[in-house]
């Protein structure tokens, strides 16, 4: 190997860029996981819930009782479990949406400090006559830093904004779920 400090840190780069992959993998699985435990739930209450309602339906023999039963209570129900089931697939979606978010701030964090650690080493080690050319070099990775740290406000910025709009949802949802509950409430006075 060459004694290159740059060949080393190349190579613990690349590391980092894997771990980073790693967690952002690992953040990304463990929220499919979550939803895909409230997609299973959600089916197991479902089918279990349309047996006992069909179950009762059978029962009854006055058509009009059937359609007053069903309004009154299998469609609230239903529209009870669906706004349950929103409010918690965006909380699902919240979380992971943090970890994602933490994981990229620390990972453009990093990136900018070998960036700026790289151009450092690389114009501190030019040959002599050379400084106007380090300069303008200087200066344009400056400008890029910069225009890099306005990706980096943008992406938080659009993070901020899915968790706005994932706790609207939430909210939406929550109002559903009480108007559902008043009126079964009400159906059944």
């Amino acid at each position: 190997m060459s004694k290159n400090p740059f060949d080393l840190s190349a190579m613990a780069n690349h590391a980092k860029g894997v771990e980073a992959a790693k967690a952002l993998g690992q953040a990304a699985l463990t929220s499919a996981q979550e939803i895909a435990q409230l997609n299973q739930r959600a089916a197991q209450e479902l089918s279990s819930r349309l047996q006992a309602k069909v179950a009762e339906l059978m029962k009854t023999q006055d058509p009009k009782a059937v359609f007053d039963y069903v309004h009154a209570e299998v469609l609230q129900d239903a529209a009870k479990e669906v706004a349950e089931y929103q409010s918690q697939l965006f909380q699902a979606l919240a979380s992971g949406n943090k970890e994602l978010a933490k994981i990229a701030e620390s990972m453009i964090k990093e990136s900018q400090h070998d960036l700026i650690h790289f151009v450092n080493e690389a114009t501190q080690n030019s040959p002599a006559g050379t400084e106007p050319y380090t300069s303008v070099f200087k200066t344009s990775f400056n400008n890029a830093l910069q225009n890099f740290e306005m990706i980096r406000a943008a992406m938080a910025d659009s993070f901020v904004s899915f968790e706005k709009n994932v706790e609207n949802m939430s909210k939406i949802s929550g109002v559903q779920k009480r108007s559902a509950a008043a009126a079964k409430k009400t159906e059944k006075k």
